[in-house]
C-alpha cells in the first residue's frame, strides 16, 4: 500500500485534562500517513485518481482547533474517523499526537500517541 505522508502538522489546540490546558491552551503537533493506492494517479498524473493533502490538513486543522478532548487518544481518534469518513479513497491511516509543552516537570521533547486505523470494508 502507498503512503502520503504529512509530517508535523503544527497547531494551537485547548486539549488536556487539567482546566488550565482548556483556558490557555498550548501547541500540538500532527504527524499522518495515509494509506492508499497511488499508482493510477502516477501513472496519468490526475489528482482525482489521489487525495488532496491540503484537503484533510484542512479537516485535522478542524479538529485540533476547534473542537476539545481531555484525552490525546480521543483526538487521534476523531482525526483518523473523520479522515477515513470523508475520503473514500483512503484505506488507512496513521495519526500521531505530539504535544511538547504537557504540564508534566523534566525535559522531554514531548509525550503522545500514535494510533493506526483502516475502514471496515
Amino acid at each position: 500500500m502507498d503512503k502520503i505522508l504529512m509530517s508535523n502538522l503544527g497547531f494551537y489546540g485547548y486539549h488536556g485534562l487539567l482546566k488550565e490546558e482548556a483556558v490557555l491552551g498550548q501547541k500540538f503537533f500532527i504527524d499522518i500517513e495515509l494509506y492508499l493506492d497511488t499508482k493510477e494517479a502516477g501513472e496519468t498524473d490526475d489528482m482525482y485518481k489521489s487525495v488532496s493533502y491540503a484537503d484533510v490538513y484542512e479537516v485535522v486543522k478542524e479538529i485540533v482547533e476547534n473542537k476539545r478532548f481531555n484525552l490525546l487518544e480521543a483526538l487521534a481518534e476523531n482525526i483518523a474517523s473523520e479522515v477515513l469518513e470523508k475520503f473514500d479513497l483512503i484505506k488507512g491511516i496513521m495519526v500521531r499526537v505530539k504535544k511538547p509543552e504537557a504540564p508534566v516537570p523534566g525535559i522531554y521533547d514531548y509525550f503522545g500517541v500514535e494510533i493506526k486505523r483502516t475502514k471496515d470494508e
